[in-house]
């Protein structure tokens, strides 16, 4: 063990980073909490059984094989090959090198294992960039991907060849300074990628190797802990947050809406059904205007949208040139509710601003009603995101308080009061097509 300057400006760096992460991650929560009570606790073994298989099996995904696989082996590798950033930490604290390394036989296979999977990791990043940048496949370029989403890919993309590298890098000099025998560095690991980087640095001195592999080692680990700060302000937060949303994602039938309580109370009333329940406080409010109007479950979607744009590939009203993405309301929803956490920061909890949800720069009462209803964005979603809930709830805000619906559904609206059905017929003509056969 080797005790110094350098593990203490380690620790130091690792409480900041722990620190931040923290602070960040509360106010991701503080915000996810101002939506509306929604249970989502039922049922647990199906729960658990969808988000095995969804969230970690991925099988969304792979109704795209290529890029599912693709994305699969970045996931995988990524956070595989960061369990070594367990002993780097345990290095860093103490002094070691290599800490683990008693494991043996099994250590080897680890590293090795390790090493295969950063290089398959800096393969497949480099067929996303090409994919986004080069080929540019449309569900990358539509209106919402501005130049901060797609920056933000990128960022992600590059950070991560250049950590993997960074980590073949240094065991390719660790093997290096370990068959010189330098002091310090323990005879363990197998490396069966780096060591055919060891061309590169063959001929340095033995202080030259340890300065490249000290560097690669530092890269290495202040990326891992920029990385970790960096996911709270991008889509890539739906890393951490992929399985909650997917264990508390709907179990009811996609088809199946949800009641207004206030109104399903309300017509039991007029219908004289005994469980009515009789009360003079009229409803607070029908449907979602802002943010704090949806449910937490709705909130924590906004925040685990990947902008694959998979949803919005789906949706016919899309494809039809209308104006409605899915995946740019998710992107709506989560801005807004960090301009809400905002203002909650710098004002306090009941300033208004006088904006909301609906209206520029947000979402647009023509993008509403566009939605077919027809739950594809709802189907595609790799983290089982619902669009299409938040669409019916800002249409419920739109026709209940607002009264602003297109006049299709105004004259549909207004037959279903008087007649009692979407016709324009008497309740009294309704059969009249019968008696002329």
């Amino acid at each position: 063990m080797d005790f110094g300057i350098s593990n203490i400006l380690f620790l130091v760096l690792l409480g900041v980073a722990v620190f931040l992460f923290a602070k960040n991650v509360r106010k991701i929560i503080r915000n996810i909490n101002l939506g509306q009570d929604v249970n989502r606790s039922d049922n647990p073994s199906d729960r658990w059984a969808i988000m095995t298989k969804v969230a970690l099996g991925q099988t969304k995904l792979m109704f795209r094989p290529i890029p599912g696989l693709l994305h699969f082996v970045v996931y995988a590798g990524f956070v595989i090959v960061n369990i070594e950033v367990l002993e780097i930490m345990i290095d860093g604290l103490t002094g070691t090198h290599r800490v683990l390394s008693f494991m043996g036989g099994f250590y080897d296979f680890l590293i090795a294992s390790f090493e295969i999977l950063a290089l398959l990791v800096i393969v497949a990043c480099a067929i996303f960039l090409i994919r986004r940048n080069l080929i540019k496949v449309r569900r990358f370029w539509a209106r919402e991907i501005t130049t901060w989403p797609r920056s933000d890919a990128n960022i992600i993309l590059i950070t991560e060849i250049l950590l993997m590298s960074a980590f073949l890098t240094m065991n390719a000099t660790d093997s290096l300074l370990q068959q010189s025998g330098a002091a310090h560095y323990t005879q363990a690991g197998s490396f069966p990628v780096s060591s055919m980087m060891t061309g590169m640095f063959s001929g340095l001195s033995t202080d030259a190797l340890v300065g490249i592999e000290r560097a690669a080692w530092w890269f290495h680990i202040i990326g891992i802990l920029a990385f970790l700060n960096y996911l709270p302000y991008s889509k890539h937060f739906h890393i951490l947050l992929a399985f909650p949303n997917v264990y508390y994602s709907k179990l009811r039938p996609k088809g199946e809406f949800t009641n207004l309580e206030s109104v399903t109370n309300e017509v039991k009333l007029m219908m004289g059904l005994p469980d009515a329940v009789q009360s003079d406080a009229p409803p607070t409010k029908f449907g979602a205007k802002d943010v704090t109007d949806l449910s937490w479950k709705q909130l924590m979607d906004a925040y685990s949208c990947t902008e694959c744009g998979r949803c919005t590939a789906a949706c016919p009203a899309n494809q039809t040139g209308k104006l409605l993405s899915p995946r740019k309301i998710m992107m709506d929803t989560r801005d807004r509710l960090e301009e809400v956490g905002r203002n909650i920061d710098k004002h306090g909890k009941d300033h208004d601003d006088g904006k909301s949800l609906i209206g520029a720069p947000y979402i647009l009462p023509e993008e509403i009603w566009a939605c077919t209803t027809c739950n594809a964005c709802v189907q595609e979603c790799p983290v089982n995101i619902d669009p299409l809930s938040i669409i019916m709830d800002i249409r419920r805000y739109l026709v209940m308080e607002q009264s602003q619906a297109p006049a299709e559904l105004n004259g549909m609206f207004s037959n279903i009061e008087n007649n009692g059905a979407p016709w324009q017929f008497s309740p009294s003509d309704r059969f009249n097509w019968a008696q002329e056969s």
